[in-house]
């Protein structure tokens, strides 16, 4: 089964759009499981979805489960962990005085997912891949800048800051959970790309809910009791984060991690559409440039 090349486009805006109303789904089941409980949810209640489409992919395109090897436990399991290490370092962060600083820090990670998939799986960085992940990764500071007054100084300044290296490290956790998504699709070679990416989304939510599960249950359990109690509102979550997951997976069989992930940046578009639809929210003329350079990102990497 060989693929458009264009594919991943449509395949990644599906993706971006998923994930937003995942997010809208976590925040509202924040309040009553924690952060932690809420991120648990993400992966437990998407693991049955995950297994659903895995086995519809298989019946229906009648492919057989592709064979799994050393390599491939290797990139999937460093993909999971990774994920979960971004977002314990991303919750540090936010108790912190200044998280502000480390959460714009944190959107390095598209600059990173350039650096570590040029040097761990051979993907090429052109002039015009460069262009649009710096374009995009400037446009998200601004759209979420640690100091309004000063977004690029206050930057430049702080990055030696203990909030500052807590980003960094959030967003290097979540550049290599996308490297490792693609490493591991990409051992499975062999494999059509809808079944390479399902195959991946399943094996990885698998570890992450036995690890975060496992971690849970014996720090602080009655997280995991709220998680079982709330499965009606938690399944939304579940199904949406899987729907997104499936979509960033299969991207990542069909182009570079940079790529996929400059391009789902269309998500802070998404989000802060909702935010201007249901609040009435006016852009600031930072917000504004913000945009204007997401934009220009996200038309020259599609076009690329």
């Amino acid at each position: 089964m060989t693929a458009p090349d264009w594919l991943w486009i449509p395949i990644t805006l599906w993706a971006a759009f998923a994930q937003t109303l995942r997010n809208a789904a976590q925040r509202h089941l924040t309040r009553d499981l924690g952060t932690l409980g809420a991120t648990l949810v993400r992966f437990l209640y998407g693991l049955p979805f995950a297994a659903l489409w895995l086995w519809l992919v298989a019946r229906f395109g009648n492919y057989a489960l592709p064979t799994a090897s050393l390599s491939f436990a290797f990139w999937v399991t460093l993909g999971a962990v990774s994920q979960i290490a971004a977002t314990a370092f991303l919750l540090a962060t936010m108790q912190e005085r200044n998280f502000a600083l480390g959460v714009a820090y944190s959107k390095t990670e598209i600059i990173q997912v350039a650096v570590f998939g040029l040097a761990f799986l051979g993907d090429p960085v052109t002039l015009a891949t460069a262009l649009a992940v710096l374009l995009g990764t400037f446009g998200v500071l601004l759209l979420a800048p640690a100091d309004k007054s000063r977004p690029l100084a206050s930057l430049a300044a702080g990055w030696t800051s203990r909030a500052g290296l807590l980003g960094l490290a959030s967003g290097a956790g979540f550049a290599l959970s996308a490297i490792g998504y693609r490493g591991a699709a990409l051992t499975l070679g062999e494999a059509p790309f809808l079944m390479a990416a399902a195959s991946t989304l399943l094996v990885a939510q698998a570890i992450q809910t036995l690890l975060l599960g496992g971690w849970l249950l014996w720090r602080s359990r009655e997280v995991v009791l709220r998680v079982f109690r709330a499965w009606r509102t938690s399944l939304f979550a579940g199904f949406m984060g899987a729907a997104a997951s499936a979509g960033w997976f299969t991207a990542f069989t069909l182009e570079t991690a940079a790529h996929v992930r400059t391009l789902g940046l269309v998500e802070l578009v998404f989000s802060m559409a909702v935010a201007r639809r249901f609040f009435r929210e006016k852009l600031t003329p930072l917000e504004l440039g913000g945009v204007g350079l997401l934009a220009a990102g996200i038309v020259l990497v599609t076009l690329g």
